[in-house]
């Protein structure tokens, strides 16, 4: 007992140094800045306007300038320099606003929800708003409408992507639900 409180007691006078083998450092990496360097076949980023966007390689951003802070317009690449670029503009390229609900959809007048993709998410609160929790619906170009299992409020997909040749998704099918054995005469169309 008597020994290990002297142990403390040297341990707490001595320096820490004298304790380590070598002294304690840091050192600074310094790298040199230079240009981004595109693959081999890329083109180089450049300033382009949202009109002049044709494809992927018009969304790299050419970076900030040699001992500089870069700014989000200088290196924002894909869907975040679109979305920069949009707003600079004044479009909002997401379309990002809330969706209707100051009515109830039906099959004859639905709430749409636009999409670029096969399949969208969309969250119900009811009619007036807020009226229940978030029910969250699955709507897809295959089945475009969907009704909310709170408030019966209908959606429905406007599919505004880009039309492909190939719509089949390689052999997949959709798994049967009980809304696949209704007879015909309930459908809705």
């Amino acid at each position: 007992m008597f020994a290990r409180r002297t142990v403390f007691a040297v341990a707490r006078r001595v320096p820490a140094r004298a304790l380590a083998k070598r002294t304690f450092s840091s050192s600074v990496v310094r790298c040199e800045v230079s240009k981004w360097d595109p693959k081999p076949g890329e083109a180089p980023g450049k300033y382009v306007a949202l009109e002049d966007i044709k494809g992927p390689h018009d969304l790299l951003a050419p970076g900030g300038k040699p001992g500089t802070m870069p700014t989000d317009y200088e290196q924002a690449t894909g869907l975040d320099r679109l979305e920069i670029l949009g707003k600079m503009q004044g479009i909002d390229v997401f379309d990002l606003k809330p969706l209707d609900s100051s009515r109830l959809g039906t099959f004859e007048d639905p709430i749409l929800v636009k999409s670029g993709g096969d399949e969208q998410y969309a969250g119900c609160t009811g009619s007036p708003a807020d009226s229940h929790g978030v029910v969250w619906m699955t709507i897809t170009k295959d089945r475009p409408f969907e009704r909310c299992g709170e408030c019966g409020s209908v959606v429905k997909m406007q599919y505004i992507g880009p039309e492909t040749h190939d719509d089949h998704h390689h052999g997949y099918e959709e798994p049967k639900t009980f809304a696949d054995f209704v007879k015909p005469e309930y459908w809705y169309k």
